[in-house]
């Protein structure tokens, strides 16, 4: 039996495309075994939202070739995507697989391995394109279970290469999302997360154009479903009806992932981002009204170009206004192919350094905080894994971390706990 094995880079919907693909391996007859295994095939999904995480990419497929100089070694999804036209594969790649050519991976496989010819199969994007399909199911070793149900991005964020990687906005049917999350619950997941790459747009596409509320009040009717997440959404996509769904429904996670990128205005335009920092704080006093224990994860760019330290000190003050129960920093990477790139001003890589230091530090100190607020009171906690010591972790719906050393938990197991302490983490 061929074996294959998987490495992901970048995102949650990456994630979720790596259980698919692993599947259809599955189901053409592959063992999957893990990266650091001799396999026949390696698969690295990979990221290409920064020059760095090209570079990462790179370096695995280099790591892959080392622990099998015979294998076949893949490269599938954005990198792929925005390198098309290049004249040559990477070294020591010898499939190359474009976002929109996923589904066909195990077909394109076999045709390199049975010419032993390099081959580059990247289509490029058209308007028409559709949501490809591949099923998420088997998401082996998991507890929670991703459920991608939109691709792509037509947002062109100055700073972003991501619309050109993964195309025009495509969703799927509310009907096909429903039957799949029915599916992952009789798998016996928990906990399902919506993923996509522009989730907010979802629907607009589709006939009769539902919107994502609608979507996710019938995924939360699902029989058995005890949580569903939202991987993560634009501010100005959050209205009153997702909100009141989630002061209705038990079992929608009360956290939200909302992306501010910076808390300056002139910044927020350069950006291109659809929304200033009044509109953002608005949003998040109406969440905050709807669940006011809810918590709201972010993220965050220092140093795009001509960013002044003044600029910054706004964008520092901002964040420490509204209160995040975590913060993602990201140190600006100037990306070819992207209007920002080629903007004047580039801060220099040290400053970028001492702002994101200072960002999370503050990032930090804000999720000690929002887990302090917790000590004393009774959370419901999914179960994931345990370490050397016998410390079990796992998160509350609102994403916090917490950690036992009770002996008698099990993964894939919801208990509810009294929290006891806090630091960045919980114990219990």
């Amino acid at each position: 039996m061929p074996t294959v094995a998987f490495h992901t880079l970048g995102c949650k919907v990456n994630q979720g495309e790596t259980a698919a693909m692993a599947h259809l391996f599955q189901e053409a007859g592959y063992e999957v075994v893990d990266f650091s295994a001799a396999a026949d095939v390696y698969v690295i999904n990979s990221c290409a939202v920064t020059v760095q995480a090209e570079k990462k990419s790179r370096q695995i497929a280099h790591r892959a070739r080392e622990q099998n100089r015979q294998a076949m070694i893949v490269m599938v999804g954005c990198y792929p995507q925005v390198a098309q036209g290049r004249e040559q594969l990477p070294e020591g790649v010898d499939l190359l697989v474009g976002s929109a050519d996923k589904p066909r991976i195990v077909e394109l496989v076999e045709r390199a391995r049975e010419t032993s010819s390099p081959l580059i199969a990247v289509s490029r994007w058209t308007d028409e394109a559709s949501f490809q399909i591949i099923s998420t199911r088997q998401q082996v070793g998991r507890t929670r279970a991703t459920l991608k149900v939109q691709d792509g991005c037509q947002q062109f964020c100055s700073y972003c290469i991501i619309p050109y990687a993964r195309g025009p906005e495509r969703s799927r049917p509310i009907p096909e999302v429903v039957e799949e999350a029915r599916a992952l619950v009789e798998d016996g997941f928990k906990e399902v997360v919506i993923t996509g790459i522009h989730v907010g747009s979802y629907g607009h596409d589709l006939p009769g154009q539902p919107d994502l509320v609608q979507l996710i009040e019938q995924v939360l009717q699902v029989p058995g479903l005890e949580r569903l997440r939202l991987s993560s959404i634009e501010p100005n996509e959050i209205g009153e009806p997702l909100m009141q769904l989630m002061r209705q429904y038990p079992n929608f996670c009360r956290h939200l992932h909302i992306p501010l990128q910076a808390g300056q205005d002139r910044i927020l335009k350069a950006m291109n981002r659809r929304y200033n920092t009044a509109e953002y704080r608005a949003i998040i006093d109406m969440v905050r009204s709807f669940v006011p224990e809810i918590a709201i994860t972010t993220d965050v760019i220092v140093g795009f170009p001509s960013e002044t330290a003044a600029e910054f000190q706004q964008t520092y003050d901002f964040i420490a206004h509204i209160g995040f129960s975590r913060l993602h920093v990201f140190r600006y990477s100037r990306r070819p192919g992207t209007p920002a790139a080629e903007m004047p001003q580039q801060v220099p890589k040290a400053e970028k350094i001492r702002r994101s230091r200072a960002l999370i530090a503050l990032g930090r100190r804000m999720a000690r905080e929002y887990a302090q607020r917790l000590i004393g009171t009774e959370q419901a906690v999914l179960w994931e894994s345990w370490d050397e010591e016998g410390v079990w972790s796992g998160h509350t719906d609102t994403y916090v971390t917490v950690c036992s050393r009770d002996s008698r938990l099990r993964s894939n197991q919801i208990t509810k706990v009294l929290i006891d302490g806090a630091n960045a983490w919980i114990k219990v």
